[in-house]
């Protein structure tokens, strides 16, 4: 089983280097690593350059925004199964690449997401939030459940058949993209509890109150447009969802600072 990676970039040159590199420590043999960069002016391409050897295939041109990236990087996939590595975050382990073939060979299905952390963007072995996946349930949606984004790997043959990234739902993208996916089609999924990619903090969408309200109104329009009931209820209970990740990363410091384990974060 093949898996093509993506990693999008623009500009990217301050964790460029340690992104390709938790891909080139994978001890999974059978990746296509592929780089899409949307025309640099920093230091993004000299780094692509320098690790040429472990990329299969990179452009670098104009683009429409890294949601348009990435659609261009799924065009070039071979894989049986392609995923997305953001310029700024990591793979969790040596081992996750082979975590997640083995998940889809085991499970049969036809896409799969897992859990992810919230690092300092300096120092990732500080983590500030844990996203805790659930077991899949489509009728989460209800609820405004998603996802984490990027541990979400889907099999190719699927992206053919139901199409790319919308590219006019901007930051809500990646949420109508598994929305059209895993509720509207009802494309098989499993959580894998394993912890798949360290996300440095920030992001399009969470920058302002202003970005987030905006982020809030496509999100209803993503659930709007792929059927799901009380599309205005699921976009308001989409972030309240999120607190239970604060709360449980809260309790799991204060658990540590007092000598004890807490193993288990809050669900999402």
């Amino acid at each position: 089983m093949k898996v093509s990676l993506i990693t999008v970039t623009y500009n990217a040159e301050k964790y460029l280097a340690a992104c390709i590199e938790s891909v080139l420590r994978q001890d999974y043999p059978n990746i296509e690593y592929i780089v899409i960069d949307g025309s640099s002016s920093d230091k993004t391409l000299s780094i692509i350059e320098s690790h040429s050897a472990g990329i299969d295939k990179w452009l670098s041109e104009k683009d429409g925004g890294m949601y348009d990236a990435i659609n261009k990087g799924m065009k070039l996939a071979t894989g049986d199964i392609i995923g997305i590595l953001n310029s700024d975050d990591i793979l969790a382990s040596h081992n996750t690449i082979s975590k997640i073939a083995q998940c889809f060979t085991e499970k049969g299905v036809d896409s799969l997401y897992g859990d992810l952390v919230y690092v300092d963007g300096d120092d990732t072995s500080k983590v500030h939030r844990y996203w805790k996946g659930a077991d899949y349930n489509r009728k989460a949606f209800h609820w405004g459940w998603m996802p984490a984004h990027p541990t979400f790997y889907i099999r190719r043959d699927v992206v053919e058949q139901l199409g790319g990234y919308e590219t006019h739902f901007f930051t809500a993208a990646d949420f109508e993209f598994m929305t059209r996916y895993l509720y509207r089609h009802r494309v098989s999924s499993c959580y894998l509890p394993e912890l798949i990619v360290k996300m440095r903090k920030g992001g399009m969408s969470n920058g302002s109150m202003k970005k987030r309200l905006r982020a809030n109104r496509r999100d209803y329009l993503a659930l709007k447009r792929n059927g799901v009931p009380f599309p205005l209820f699921a976009s308001l209970f989409k972030p309240v969802r999120k607190l239970p990740q604060y709360i449980g990363f809260l309790n799991t410091r204060k658990e540590a600072k007092a000598g004890n384990v807490l193993t288990r974060p809050a669900t999402a």
